[in-house]
């Protein structure tokens, strides 16, 4: 208590001392104060405005928004993904100058106060908190008496400053006291403010004396790296080295005024010479480019003058022949209501060209966006008469006489694709095991793509290519495979045709010994490929072995499923349109099969006594299908009517001549079209007979035909499918 009241005595001797000084010092400076305040009051202008009280205490609201009005809002770019123009997203109205990440840490964040607890230390002072130097003293006291390290020597030094701390602290009281007894009574206003500035002067003592203990750096624990590394210094070297001298020649020669008048004669007629061999250089450009612009202008006449000569031959033929044109739209059977489970054919045309009248017809398909044009790859099956030539021609039915695009090879075309999406685009496989794709709507004669190398081809010839599903990224691929075993995967990119092996098509117990006692792992030779219509990924594979594979695009290592499908090479495999679980394939041991997706046996299995050289079910039944033999016929087959047999055999070309080779339904019409081995290609309409369509029952007249033909699968389907103890139909009928 004594203490405090001594403490408290000297504050107030000096706030009496300091309210004496300022009482002394500022008598005589009044006339200032009056000068300093008169030079603060407000000048007033002459042409202010006079605003009454009620305008001067109306409040004006501003509103400042941080829109940056410099911003572009209608930017857009081109997005890959989409494949069309997006907006572009809005830039922020930060702007930064310098980012720079280091490794220390604010003092309040919540990281520095856990590390500050976890090591006890830290890297520099902090702030002392503000109590008394009786709880300061306390405080040191009870952590010295907690020190056991330190010892009694520690002890004893504590208390040592701790009594020269009260014996300083008393005789600052002491003159603190005489010192106020000369100014008792000059205490002015000013006395709080002192007051508050004596407190403040303890914070300031406590501060100095805050213990200085071992600096420790804080540390980011999550961006903190310290290495230390002692590298080796390579010695220095000198190299010499020795050249031959440069050969040196000495010249000697009286320069005369006309020596210098002849040779700059010389030198005046050789940049005449080169002047007069630009300017004819010159004449011969603007010739050739007049010559270019000429023929690019009789190129564009001759497209228009084809087009019209197109249009006007195909005016003439189907003048020509207007009967056939009748018929292949309007011609129906009055037969087909007389007989019960029985139809016919009707031929139409037959398309040719002169220089493929030796060359088999080795792959038939229909343009997906255009019903009316086809295209017919020619070749040869005979391996040893192969040809140095091969064709891919597009025909239409509006002429023909003679096809609208003719495309040369240099060997047989065994197959050919088009694109989906787009009908332009047109891949082929070739016989030497090469692939091109060609862009019929300018320049279609010369190959967009070509492989070439031994590396990015074949090594046999190519069965069949099947284009795939884009990427995500747009780049169009297809697919394609040989006799060498391997599926290839082919990009297009922008300059080149990219290619890898999607899988290779080993033999499941395929293991032999090799000559030199390895083992070898025996390969299958691919003959067809057909895609899942529902899923891209997945696809099947015929092989000459008479297997069928179900592979997928995502797991190349191993077969989904495999079907004992056949004895002999498996020529062509076709999804049903409105089942995907059914599929049918055909062989050249004389049998055609139907099959139920992930099932080992065939649910039907026609004989039709030759060789089957291509199946394809029909795009408007589902239950209708047709087949061509080495026979020269045509069998069609609708397995609601008869389950056992064909209802219409056709032949088309002679049994001992010719052999059908190909057929493919047209997507809109009820026409097929074949190709034999003579380089001919058949049209034939259908009878109503081979294309009823479902009648819904009364009741339900608002189903629509592909409920209806899947109804009538499906029932078809639960009558041959194998129960326990049975035996199906199918089996019965084969």
């Amino acid at each position: 208590m004594a203490d405090k009241k001594s403490k408290g005595d000297g504050k107030q001797n000096k706030q009496q001392k300091r309210g004496s000084k300022v009482k002394t010092e500022g008598g005589g400076d009044a006339d200032d104060f009056d000068a300093w305040m008169k030079s603060r009051q407000l000048v007033k202008p002459d042409d202010q405005l006079e605003l009454t009280e009620a305008e001067l205490s109306e409040e004006i609201t501003k509103v400042l928004t941080p829109t940056n009005t410099n911003i572009v809002r209608n930017l857009v770019i081109y997005s890959f993904k989409e494949g069309e123009y997006v907006p572009a997203p809005l830039p922020g109205n930060t702007v930064t100058l310098l980012s720079f990440s280091g490794n220390s840490l604010h003092v309040d964040s919540e990281e520095a106060r856990r590390q500050i607890e976890e090591s006890d230390e830290i890297g520099y002072p902090l702030p002392m908190p503000k109590f008394s130097v009786i709880e300061l003293r306390e405080s040191e006291a009870v952590d010295a008496e907690e020190g056991q390290e330190e010892g009694e020597d520690e002890d004893r030094r504590s208390e040592g400053k701790l009594g020269q701390e009260e014996q300083d602290s008393e005789g600052e009281e002491e003159e603190d006291e005489g010192k106020t007894a000369e100014g008792d009574g000059a205490e002015g206003e000013e006395g709080p403010a002192e007051a508050a500035a004596d407190d403040e002067e303890p914070t300031e003592q406590m501060r100095m004396a805050a213990p200085a203990g071992k600096k420790r750096k804080l540390i980011n624990q999550f961006n903190y790296c310290e290495r230390a590394a002692l590298t080796f210094s390579y010695p220095k070297r000198n190299v010499d080295t020795q050249t031959i001298p440069p050969p040196r020649s000495q010249y000697g020669s009286n320069v005369l005024q006309w020596v210098i008048y002849d040779t700059y004669l010389a030198d005046f007629e050789e940049q005449q010479k080169d002047q007069s061999t630009k300017h004819t250089d010159r004449k011969r450009s603007l010739r050739q480019k007049k010559f270019k612009d000429k023929s690019a202008l009789a190129e564009q006449l001759n497209r228009k003058y084809l087009k019209c000569w197109q249009i006007l031959e195909r005016m003439i033929i189907q003048n020509i022949f207007n009967d056939i044109a009748h018929d292949y739209r309007y011609w129906e059977d009055p037969a087909d209501e007389f007989r019960e489970g029985e139809g016919n054919m009707l031929p139409l045309w037959k398309f040719q060209y002169e220089k493929t009248k030796k060359m088999c017809v080795t792959d038939i398909l229909f343009n997906p966006s255009y019903y009316d044009l086809f295209a017919v790859c020619f070749g040869s099956h005979d391996f040893t008469k192969q040809l140095d030539e091969g064709y891919l021609c597009l025909f239409t039915v509006k002429n023909p006489s003679f096809p609208d695009y003719i495309i040369q090879t240099d060997c047989g075309v065994m197959c050919c694709d088009i694109h989906p999406h787009f009908p332009f685009l047109v891949v082929v496989g070739l016989y030497d095991g090469n692939v091109a794709v060609y862009n019929l709507r300018e320049n279609y004669r010369t190959p967009l793509y070509l492989s070439r190398g031994n590396n990015c081809k074949h090594e046999e010839l190519v069965w069949q290519i099947k284009w795939g599903p884009d990427m995500t990224d747009g780049e169009i691929n297809f697919f394609s495979v040989s006799s060498d075993g391997r599926v290839l995967y082919w990009i297009l990119q922008q300059n080149m045709l990219w290619v890898t092996t999607l899988i290779t098509l080993y033999l499941e117990n395929g293991l032999v010994d090799g000559p030199d006692g390895t083992k070898v792992h025996l390969k299958s030779c691919g003959c067809c490929i057909k895609f899942h219509p529902v899923e891209p990924k997945i696809f099947l594979i015929g092989t000459e072995e008479g297997l069928i594979y179900k592979c997928s695009t995502t797991f190349n290592s191993k077969y989904l499923m495999t079907y004992e499908a056949h004895n002999l090479s498996v020529y062509s495999i076709d999804f049903n349109r409105f089942n995907s679980d059914i599929f049918v394939s055909c062989s050249g041991d004389w049998r055609v099969k139907v099959w139920e997706d992930m099932r080992a046996e065939p649910l039907f299995i026609f004989d039709l006594g030759s060789a089957v050289g291509d199946v394809k079910w029909a795009p408007y039944s589902s239950t209708v299908f047709a087949a061509v033999t080495t026979e020269g016929k045509v069998h069609v087959f609708d397995l609601n009517v008869d389950k056992y047999k064909a209802i219409c055999i056709q032949a088309v070309v002679p049994k001992r001549k010719n052999k059908l080779t190909r057929l493919a339904f047209n997507e809109k019409l009820p026409f097929i079209i074949v190709g034999d081995e003579k380089g001919v290609t058949t049209s034939l309409k259908l009878s109503p007979n081979l294309r009823m369509m479902v009648k819904p029952p009364k009741k339900q007249l608002y189903l629509d035909q592909n409920t209806l033909q899947i109804s009538k699968l499906e029932k078809l389907l639960s009558l041959v499918r194998e129960t326990p103890g049975e035996t199906t139909p199918s089996t019965m009928g084969a």
